[in-house]
């Protein structure tokens, strides 16, 4: 059984994490990852009012008794996003002791509050130079995040494979690996560079609970590695999706300057949400990462965590054996 630091922070049975997926992670989600022995994170931006948020909290608690966490996103919106509001709730709510943050830094009180209520912490970052500033921060973990990855990719161009081995090497607290990660050969290599956890999104998206339109799923199953591209580079809030029609369109505009109000249209949430509950594989984008193009199935949450658990160990233990003289 693999067990690191980050499984005894969180208190989870692999070291693994259900990446934050906008439209996706909601309560059911959330918990059919934890309850798989993975780490399942919540997105509080899916929920635009108080209410429905602590709803979602009173669901997913009712769901998995294992923990789970809270992802406060911290990139630009168009609607408005004061994670104090969601913060309230979640101590008014209790069960939530694990908070993700995302994006750019946090305002200074809102940490100091997230660190008085004892929230472990962890940061999503993009570069080297960011996990270090959030360990001067106070947070508990890191995750770097390689240009490989599907979402929020950062501008660098850093990849999973040079940011983990050096923020190894840097920081004190564990470092969680993101980005290209699908199976569990990824999982072995990047804990063997000296991450402590993988955090997976695109295999999640390949599962029979991923609440996506079956012929969005079926769709992506015949997507390969060429199958993405990065978008809104533009605005500087760069993004790795799908290639569909919708995102082509997007760097077409991009390409011609266009207004972002043009740009707007195809890549809104809303947009989004309507494809994935109508299956519109066209109609809008889907971040997703370059290791699509080794995920060949879909199958139950449980299982894809612990697949990827069993052949990490599998595979390192085949690579030791190698070694040997």
């Amino acid at each position: 059984m693999l067990k690191t630091r980050v499984t005894g922070l969180l208190g989870i049975e692999y070291p693994i994490i259900g990446g934050c997926m906008q439209w996706i992670t909601g309560p059911q989600f959330t918990a059919a990852v934890s309850n798989a022995g993975a780490l399942g994170i919540m997105s509080s931006a899916m929920f635009p009012t108080q209410e429905e948020f602590r709803a979602a909290l009173r669901e997913v608690k009712k769901l998995t008794d294992r923990p789970f966490a809270v992802n406060l996103n911290l990139f630009p919106a168009l609607r408005p996003i004061d994670n104090d509001l969601y913060l309230d709730i979640m101590l008014e709510e209790g069960g939530v002791g694990i908070v993700e943050t995302s994006g750019s830094r946090p305002p200074e009180e809102l940490l100091a509050r997230l660190k008085e209520n004892d929230f472990t912490l962890m940061h999503k970052c993009t570069s080297v130079q960011h996990a270090l500033t959030a360990q001067s921060m106070g947070y508990d973990a890191v995750t770097v995040f390689g240009t490989e990855g599907g979402g929020h990719i950062g501008d660098y161009g850093l990849t999973t494979l040079a940011m983990v081995p050096r923020a190894a090497d840097l920081l004190g607290i564990p470092v969680i690996a993101a980005g290209g990660i699908a199976d569990g050969r990824g999982m072995a290599a990047t804990l063997s560079l000296g991450a402590e956890a993988v955090l997976i999104g695109t295999r999640l998206l390949m599962t029979d609970e991923c609440p996506i339109h079956p012929e969005i799923k079926r769709r992506l199953l015949k997507a390969g590695e060429m199958d993405t591209l990065p978008i809104l580079g533009s605005v500087h809030n760069v993004l790795r999706v799908w290639r569909n029609q919708a995102a082509l369109k997007v760097a077409e505009l991009e390409a011609g300057g266009a207004a972002f109000e043009d740009i707007l249209e195809i890549v809104a949430g809303s947009v989004t949400r309507n494809m994935f509950e109508g299956g519109d594989a066209e109609a809008g984008i889907v971040v997703c990462s370059q290791s699509i193009g080794i995920i060949d199935d879909i199958k139950p949450v449980r299982d894809v965590i612990r697949d990827m658990a069993r052949e990490a160990e599998e595979t390192a233990g085949r690579v030791a054996s190698s070694a040997s003289p």
